[in-house]
């Protein structure tokens, strides 16, 4: 999430004749708008440890010295500092320098978890990810944001209640490993409004590392882990990293195997990612996940040697990859893998002279082989001559990514290389003996001629759609045989308006259309949406569902749902708890809750009823009115639920109790775009986790006021703060 404060974002600073990148891009902002101001060349500063890419100066004239500066200040530094780089020659971490694609994965993802069969769907995921991407070597198991806060449960909490629990997260791990990928778990140091433990954080995700048997912990908005946390995953066993998401200090680096390089604009002439400079077997994935083109972050991870984080669906947000991003990278991984030790060793050599515009190289050399890394930063294909090199006696020169040999006459003593370059695209050349290159390679290059050819270079963004799932039809009442406890609503057309807090996790769209015009609605504050409604004649229940007729319910019917995870978690031997028969029933998902209704011959509410019995047809802010009064609510006061009937002076305009806290509503406004479910939520509670925004909206909220919430699985979508109330149609 990078929680940077706006001083870290927007501190400029200069070294070696280039500006450092240190802004963060604003919402919607095309990745190649890149605007370069070239400074006077300063002194050296050996003490800016907190950066993350090295801008390159625009005039090819000053490269040498732009690479000579670069080579002083990496000696200088790692002098300053004692550099120790032991921790990466450990044969435990050898796996690092390799790391190139990792998948940043909601767990909730129907792609990796199927909600209809019940289970994981790892093979399945990492072989969409094969065909898609080009494989990934990593994932990052995502668990709690943006859910986290809707009741005490803490990030921990999250993995625990996982399908399977922990043991299920350790099959699923295996099953990784057996297919070579890397996992990492997630640490949120943000979240400390939720249920403690006892235990120190590091301790909890300790364990949690030793119970998942996961490769590495993913340190949310953190620039770098404790020494603590760095000793104790050692202790635990070998080969387990820290990966930070904000730019990671020099000073860290020997022990942070890996970083995230993210918020900031490459310069047009692509810069030098610091760190990765500095530490060569050092992983860095490029990323800007609210972007539609990836060619910028494509091209900075290609021209520094580093990795991509592929990441689509964005907390409940589509972001998919064009055919072009994918296309690029499917191309590009092949060629990193197998050069690892290239692009991990000591022959790098940023910004070769090329002989086209818009087109700059890196050099790779190692174990007589040499071999150019290229990026088109122009808007069109380009042909032609691209490099001018000094030719080696006995060295065949081969294109990489269109798989086939260069022909080369050589002129004194140098050749140019001529190929194409697709627009925005990346290219690469190597040079080496029958030898050097290696038995297979001729079946390597015909694989990577087998990928260029069905490159896909199309633009378009590959939209999603959330779909409602249909309301169950019910009996239609007459009015005079509406069932007790339920209060008519007569038909209406009203102008519906409804606030989400901005939230990461979008609205009632799949895709991240929500984030245009973002500098208007900044993210945590409030956004209205309106529509005009119709509403046929229905029945609202005037309360909750209670505990007791819920008890009611699984007496007469025997239900018992399919996963029985933290169903009526709250309840003592498969019995209310004593004086709490009254209270709302929590701890139900919407099947539960939909077999309830189903039984007492009813259906859950349309987010649209539940608004309007909430507001009344003056379209109130507040069931009672339009000011907040914590005295005629469950606002939190009594730190738990209490009796539907609690609060009478708190009704809606039509007699309905408990439209603003005790408990959050589910609605049948249920959605899936074929990646994320969600429903729509509504009334608050009396939880609210306080001390970070990325929690849950919580405590009593307005009428208007909707969340939406990510579904998952029956023993993670059961909630403390969770429950329902049913509706029904009443004949015209």
């Amino acid at each position: 999430m990078g929680d940077l404060s706006r001083k870290d974002f927007l501190r400029a600073a200069t070294m070696m004749g280039c500006a450092v990148a240190g802004g963060v891009r604003a919402f919607g902002a095309k990745p190649h708008q890149m605007s370069i101001k070239q400074v006077t060349p300063p002194p050296i500063d050996l003490g800016r440890l907190n950066d993350n890419l090295i801008h390159a100066p625009s005039d090819p004239d000053k490269w040498p010295a732009f690479r000579q500066l670069l080579i002083r200040w990496r000696e200088e530094t790692r002098d300053r500092l004692q550099y120790d780089g032991s921790l990466y020659r450990r044969p435990d971490f050898a796996w690092v320098p390799s790391c190139y694609s990792c998948c940043f994965l909601m767990m909730c993802d129907e792609t990796f978890y199927d909600p209809r069969l019940g289970c994981y769907t790892v093979d399945s995921f990492l072989d969409n990810g094969i065909e898609q991407f080009g494989g990934y070597d990593a994932v990052v198991l995502w668990h709690a944001y943006p859910r986290i806060g809707i009741d005490d449960r803490n990030q921990f909490d999250f993995y625990r209640d996982m399908p399977g629990g922990l043991t299920g997260l350790r099959d699923v791990s295996r099953v990784f490993h057996a297919r070579d990928v890397k996992v990492f778990i997630d640490y949120n140091p943000w979240d400390r409004g939720t249920r403690r433990e006892g235990l120190s954080d590091i301790d909890v995700l300790v364990s949690l590392v030793k119970a998942i048997d996961a490769d590495g912990v993913f340190l949310d908005t953190m620039r770098k882990g404790s020494a603590e946390l760095r000793a104790k995953l050692d202790a635990l066993r070998l080969g387990v990293v820290l990966e930070g998401e904000i730019a990671l200090p020099l000073d860290n680096i020997h022990d942070h195997h890996l970083s995230w390089a993210q918020w900031f604009r490459d310069s047009y002439v692509p810069g030098v990612l610091r760190n990765k400079w500095f530490e060569r077997r050092h992983m860095q994935h490029r990323i800007d996940r609210w972007n539609r083109d990836h060619t910028a972050e494509l091209h900075t991870a290609w021209m520094n040697g580093s990795g991509m984080m592929v990441w689509e669906n964005v907390f409940g947000t589509w972001v998919g990859w064009s055919a072009r991003d994918r296309s690029i990278l499917r191309t590009m991984l092949p060629v990193q893998r197998r050069y690892v030790v290239l692009f991990s060793g000591e022959g790098w050599t940023p910004l070769i002279k090329t002989e086209m515009p818009d087109v700059y190289a890196s050099l790779w050399e190692g174990n007589g082989l040499r071999l150019w890394t290229l990026v088109n930063r122009s808007e069109r294909t380009l042909e032609g001559p691209f490099l001018k090199v000094q030719h080696l006696d006995g060295e065949r020169y081969f294109d990489l990514i269109l798989g086939c040999e260069v022909k080369c006459e050589v002129h004194d003593g140098a050749i140019v290389l001529h190929g194409m370059i697709r627009s925005r695209g990346i290219g690469a050349f190597i040079s080496g003996t029958s030898e050097t290159l290696g038995k297979d390679f001729p079946r390597f290059l015909n694989a990577q001629a087998k990928l260029n050819a069905a490159a896909d270079f199309n633009t378009d963004f590959p939209s999603r759609t959330a779909r409602l799932r249909p309301v169950a039809a019910t009996k239609e009442y007459g009015k005079e045989e509406i069932p007790p406890g339920m209060v008519e609503i007569p038909p209406t057309t009203f102008d519906m308006k409804v606030v989400f807090r901005v939230r990461e996790c979008g609205f009632y769209e799949s895709q991240n259309d929500h984030l245009k015009g973002a500098g208007a609605h900044p993210l945590h504050h409030m956004r209205t949406f309106e529509r005009k409604v119709s509403l046929k004649s229905h029945a609202m229940d005037v309360t909750p569902v209670t505990n007791a007729q819920y008890a009611e319910f699984l007496k007469a019917t025997g239900y018992q749902p399919k996963h029985p995870e933290n169903f009526l978690k709250h309840w003592k031997d498969a019995a209310p708890p004593s004086g709490m028969e009254h209270h709302p029933v929590v701890y139900v998902d919407l099947d539960d809750a939909r077999a309830y209704a189903k039984w007492a011959g009813k259906r859950l509410p349309t987010e649209e009823e539940w608004q309007y019995a909430a507001q009344g047809p003056e379209g109130l802010r507040y069931p009672w009115g339009n000011e907040m009064k914590e005295d005629v609510c469950n606002a939190g006061q009594t730190e738990g639920t209490t009796s539907v009937i609690a609060f009478p002076d708190g009704r809606s305009a039509f007699g309905c109790y408990d439209m603003c806290g005790n408990v959050w509503e589910l609605t049948d406004s249920e959605r899936s775009d074929g990646r994320t479910r969600f429903c729509i939520i509504r009334g608050g509670s009396y939880y609210q986790a306080k001390g970070s925004d990325w929690y849950m909206d919580g405590g009593a909220q307005p009428c208007n006021f909707a969340v939406k919430f990510l579904l998952m699985w029956p023993g993670l979508d059961r909630c403390a703060t969770i429950g329902f109330r049913c509706a029904t149609d009443i004949a015209d």
